[in-house]
């Protein structure tokens, strides 16, 4: 059980913290929180730390953290030995009665629920945890291996900014403590882009970044945003993302599909020269023309997002290239009334990639919905822009 006698925890800690995000392939991870919010925090698209303080949590608290969450596994599996059928209710209960030091509910729950989801995975938050100092870092991974010793994989987020200036040694020592995945968002590849959406970071920087990573032996996860550079710098974005990509060659390539935020004024203002959202044909035209870009790289493109238009464009390079660029061309090629029912499909969740059109029971439901609601060509770019602002 958790035991601080040896730690020196900060006067305003609470217990274990989680929090806001974690990439969607991290789902089943449980989450470990070393800093709070975004140092960055300027990027013109993304709203989820506006207004938070950024700040370092103490190494001696997020170790507190773990060593709960270990103490609420080694209970449960307790209290599962003699109750197959224990409710997470019932464990908190048990732990309150026994005056359990376990009965931190938020640890006791998210070790709960990474049980439940097979406890192999472990994300370190916020979104660029790599910023604090390298010895801290190794101290909390550290003492993760030595907590958790049957999980497979650890994984961060991270800004290129950040690991560019990073020693290979440091990030070295990273990945023998436990780091296996880096998840950094690109966005695009575009010097251009970048600046006006104040992302702090140039293609070199993104290069630079990337190939330490691989060099360090830890697997990297991209990030690029479909959309991000409007009609007015679309081709520019596809292509100088790709020419990024092409020169790191990550491990994984994940497309997430850019969102116009709540307030869009404050989004165009950073544009002198104008932003016009894609449309979901001109976004599968830049799709088409990024992927059909993408050269000299064995990465796997996921497409693994609620927000994309081809939600199964998973493959392989360079094996699968030529059907994942073969997708985005045959929505392009559809009737007009197909195209237009995959698109109320894809929003509404409903359909996950083209194939589904072949599936009569979704396309009847589709297509009441689209009757019910009056979708038409006219209004369906409209239509398409508020689901996916109700997403975000």
């Amino acid at each position: 059980m958790s035991n601080n006698t040896m730690r020196q925890l900060s006067p305003d800690y609470a217990g274990f913290e989680q929090g806001p995000i974690r990439p969607p392939s991290e789902a089943a991870s449980l989450l470990i929180r070393v800093t709070r919010n975004c140092p960055w925090n300027r990027c013109v698209f993304c709203t989820v730390y506006k207004g938070q303080r950024f700040s370092l949590r103490s190494v001696d608290d997020v170790l507190e953290d773990i060593a709960r969450v270990r103490g609420c596994v080694d209970a449960l599996h307790a209290m599962a030995e003699q109750d197959g059928r224990l409710t997470l209710a019932a464990a908190r209960r048990q732990i309150a009665d026994a005056g359990d030091v376990a009965s931190d509910r938020a640890a006791l729950s998210a070790a709960w629920h990474w049980l439940a989801a097979g406890a192999e995975s472990i994300f370190i938050q916020d979104a660029d945890s790599l910023i604090i100092k390298p010895e801290r870092i190794l101290t909390i991974l550290r003492f993760l291996q030595e907590s958790f010793p049957w999980v497979r994989r650890v994984t961060s987020y991270a800004r290129s900014h950040t690991v560019a200036r990073m020693t290979l040694d440091d990030l070295k020592a990273m990945r023998e403590a436990g780091l296996s995945r880096i998840h950094i968002g690109m966005e695009s590849g575009s010097d251009r882009l970048l600046a006006l959406v104040k992302k702090g970071v140039s293609q070199e920087e993104h290069i630079r970044a990337g190939r330490l990573v691989k060099e360090a032996g830890i697997e990297l996860s991209e990030y690029i945003m479909p959309g991000l550079g409007g009609k007015e710098l679309s081709r520019e974005h596809a292509l100088e993302s790709a020419a990024a990509l092409n020169a790191i060659n990550p491990d994984f390539i994940r497309l997430r599909t850019f969102a116009m935020p709540a307030d869009p004024e404050l989004f165009r203002q950073n544009w002198p020269q104008g932003f016009t959202p894609l449309n979901d044909e001109e976004m599968a035209g830049e799709l088409a023309l990024f992927v059909d870009a993408l050269n000299g790289i064995t990465s796997h493109l996921k497409s693994d997002h609620i927000l994309n238009l081809f939600e199964d464009m998973d493959g392989v390079f360079p094996r699968d290239k030529e059907r994942l660029v073969a997708m985005p061309k045959a929505f392009l090629a559809l009737p007009d009334e197909e195209r237009l029912l995959y698109r109320v499909g894809r929003r509404l969740g409903v359909f996950a990639g083209l194939a589904d059109l072949h599936d009569a029971a979704r396309v009847g439901r589709v297509r009441a919905y689209s009757q019910e609601a009056g979708i038409t060509a006219a209004n369906i770019d409209y239509f398409s822009r508020e689901i996916i602002r109700r997403f975000i």
